[in-house]
């Protein structure tokens, strides 16, 4: 029996986010296929999970284990760190030591055949991962970190502003391709990620792996779903941050002014309190909700206005998975291979998203069709069987030669 251990840059839990459901797919993906699987967590103050919580999750694995981790440092760290450093602010609070001996302790232990990294900031652990295992160690990016400060630079008209994301971009891309080709395979999750790691850098091995669903747990259609339009994703993350403002403040006037009585709801972990107060009309504020399954299930349209980023929208492949009308920015649906007018509705501008939910709205039979071929897209091409399939081949080719 093949054995990993998955090394996570946060407790994946609850599941309520993309980068969560990403990281509990691949684990399963891995279990379900008959791998031995371990897990370590870190347990950050940002997404601190009760040790209660902790003692009652990930049982089925053959180790789950977790360090909480010191908080982050202050804004005048991060300050000396821009001023004085190459390194990233954001790798400094990734690395502490406790977590290092816990991660070398756990390598000698299990003897993994397969060491998973799943956050590039978790790189400064690879040497020592190396200098105690011969196991193949992967690297598995949800995004690329330097292209979601490409995507805020390219949108900032600040001066100040500008000059600050220009340098975290460079910073943040000069240590990606530096860590890119130190793993021994890099699994990012789109086809686009792929083609921007490879024009950057030679690395050892490459294959993509996107993010899958469980097909036996896919829920039920709602045939009886409102049509209203709804979003969902953490909300401390700058590209859901930036969409949501700018399609309340920019869009949505205009849109409830050319469609009267449409509704809107928005959700998500780590909800900033200005959303909460004086939404606009037809817009409703839920911040973090027990369920994003039962949050989706009662509407009929799910609206991604992502204009930055990198990685998969996983959110919008659960809403796809789930029947709903998506549509989507180009950024939204990136990742995922669906084609515009078929599986969802393409936008690029405020006066394509207020055509397109005229569009669903008076075509509720063909909105319906559009939903259920989206829905039909995730069965052919994301569950768990069919998408990490050829990343199994590739593991099985590495671990065979390690062994020659």
């Amino acid at each position: 029996m093949r054995k990993i251990l998955i090394v996570t840059p946060r407790v994946p839990h609850p599941l309520k986010d993309g980068g969560n459901l990403a990281t509990h797919a691949m684990i399963e993906g891995y279990r379900q296929a008959g791998w031995q699987v371990s897990l370590l967590s870190m347990n950050t103050p940002q997404y601190y999970v009760q040790p209660h919580v902790l003692n009652g999750i990930y049982r089925e694995l053959s180790r789950f284990e977790w360090v909480d981790i010191s908080p982050e440092g202050r804004p005048l760290d991060a300050i000396k760190n821009y001023l004085l450093r190459k390194t990233p602010a954001h790798v400094a609070a990734f690395y502490q030591s406790a977590f290092e001996q816990k991660l070398v302790a756990m390598v000698a232990e299990i003897d993994p055949d397969v060491v998973q990294m799943e956050s590039v900031f978790l790189s400064p652990y690879l040497p020592a991962v190396k200098s105690t295992s011969n196991a193949v160690v992967a690297l598995r990016p949800h995004h690329l970190e330097y292209m979601i400060w490409h995507g805020l630079l390219e949108k900032n008209k600040n001066k100040f502003r500008k000059v600050y994301f220009s340098s975290v971009r460079k910073r943040l891309k000069d240590f990606e391709r530096k860590w890119w080709k130190a793993y021994d395979m890099v699994i990012p999750i789109t086809e686009k990620d792929a083609f921007h790691i490879k024009r950057h850098e030679t690395v050892n091995a490459m294959i993509v792996a996107p993010y899958s669903v469980d097909a036996a747990s896919l829920p039920a259609e709602h045939y009886d779903a409102r049509w209203v339009a709804c979003h969902i994703g953490v909300m401390d993350s700058l590209p859901n941050n930036e969409g949501i403002d700018w399609f309340l403040s920019s869009a949505w006037p205009r849109i409830i002014k050319a469609v009267p009585k449409f509704e809107f709801y928005y959700a998500g972990r780590n909800m900033p309190d200005k959303f909460g107060h004086n939404t606009p009309e037809g817009t409703f504020c839920l911040g973090e909700v027990e369920s994003a399954a039962d949050f989706l299930a009662d509407k009929k349209i799910f609206i991604a206005p992502i204009w930055s980023g990198g990685g998969m929208q996983v959110k919008v492949l659960e809403a796809m998975a789930a029947g709903k009308v998506v549509i989507a920015t180009p950024m939204g649906i990136r990742g995922i291979e669906a084609r515009p007018g078929e599986h969802f509705q393409a936008v690029h501008k405020t006066e394509d998203f207020i055509r397109a939910i005229k569009w669903v709205m008076a075509n509720p039979a063909e909105a319906s069709q559009m939903a259920a071929n989206g829905r039909r897209l995730v069965l052919e091409r994301y569950t768990h069987t069919v998408a990490m399939a050829r990343l199994f081949k590739e593991l099985d080719s590495l671990l065979a030669n390690r062994k020659g």
